[in-house]
């Protein structure tokens, strides 16, 4: 969004044509207010939530059956600052009935708390789940970065749950067997079998309005999603300035978290329950495999010159 505001400042200034509208998304959700004014969630945010929400049902089935010797199962989870992404991991298990613990960014805990946090499950309940935020500080990770500066975790040095484990099994655990993890990288965006059916649906309807937004007011505006008052889970679709929305960075309130910060409250369940839906995603499938849509790229003739970056311009 702050490329966007850019992008439309940018052509104001030069008396350029153009109609800049930005789309939400973003599976973090972290795109907003703390008070969800601007929007409500973040297209893609839906489908991502159910992926952890049905990894954490068979995360729950192996830890189970393997705690003998792997007592403690650790998953990395995306979020670099905002924790929306585990704490949907929660969603998996609503009545609390799994020994799962949650890291978010937004929590003050430590490697060390961690380890005790973990340890006093291991005597309860003879095994542990920890869902870890990739932004948990662990202390360096050989971290590389990408083109806005953000971490790319994925091709640092090592991970989050990579410290996680070596930590736990190096401090010692207080049952049978020993700590694992697992992280799951891209897959936990692009695995379209978890994809919401609620999530589909708004972003196609955010997108059109997107369009509608850029046909009817002009430049500088953001589609939205924001949430009907009232119990039943309803959203309307709007516009608010880029620039209210550019650079925002939304993290999980601090009410959401518990008081031990090992888990996220029944307020957030009810804010996130809605958005992965009830029923599976309709795919088409085609000899057992997945049928994707694609294009045919058909362009136009080429009227513009070469083009040339502007940092190699003659002034």
């Amino acid at each position: 969004m702050d490329t966007a505001h850019k992008v439309a400042q940018l052509a104001a200034a030069r008396g350029v044509e153009l109609v800049v509208a930005g789309v939400p998304k973003t599976i973090d959700n972290d795109i907003g207010d703390q008070q969800f004014r601007l929007i409500d969630h973040t297209p893609g945010y839906g489908s991502a939530a159910r992926y952890w929400a049905c990894q954490m049902q068979n995360a729950n089935e192996e830890n189970r059956g393997m705690c003998t010797s792997e007592c403690v199962s650790v998953y990395q989870v995306m979020g670099r600052r905002s924790g929306f992404l585990p704490a949907a991991a929660r969603l998996g298990d609503p009545q609390r009935e799994m020994p799962l613990q949650l890291y978010l960014p937004e929590s003050q805990h430590t490697l060390a708390s961690l380890a005790d946090n973990v340890n006093t499950e291991l005597r309860r309940s003879g095994r542990c789940i920890a869902v870890i935020s990739e932004g948990f500080d662990v202390g360096g990770l050989g971290e590389r970065r990408d083109a806005f500066g953000h971490i790319e975790y994925g091709a640092s040095e090592t991970t989050v749950a990579q410290v996680v484990v070596n930590f736990l099994n190096k401090v010692g655990l207080a049952a049978r067997g020993q700590a694992t993890g697992q992280v799951p990288g891209v897959l936990q965006r692009d695995v379209s079998l978890y994809a919401s059916r609620v999530d589909i649906e708004e972003a196609y309807e955010v997108g059109r309005t997107a369009v509608a937004i850029a046909m009817r007011d002009g430049s500088g505006w953001m589609a939205t999603i924001l949430r009907a008052p009232g119990t039943a889970y309803k959203v309307c679709y709007d516009k608010v300035p880029l620039n209210a929305v550019a650079n925002s960075v939304r993290t999980v309130p601090a009410a959401w978290l518990s008081k031990d910060q090992l888990d996220v409250t029944d307020d957030f369940v009810r804010y996130a329950r809605p958005l992965i839906g009830d029923e599976p995603p309709l795919l088409l499938h085609e000899s057992g495999l997945q049928r994707f849509a694609r294009l045919r790229r058909v362009f136009v003739d080429k009227r513009l010159p070469a083009y040339v970056p502007e940092c190699l311009r003659q002034s």
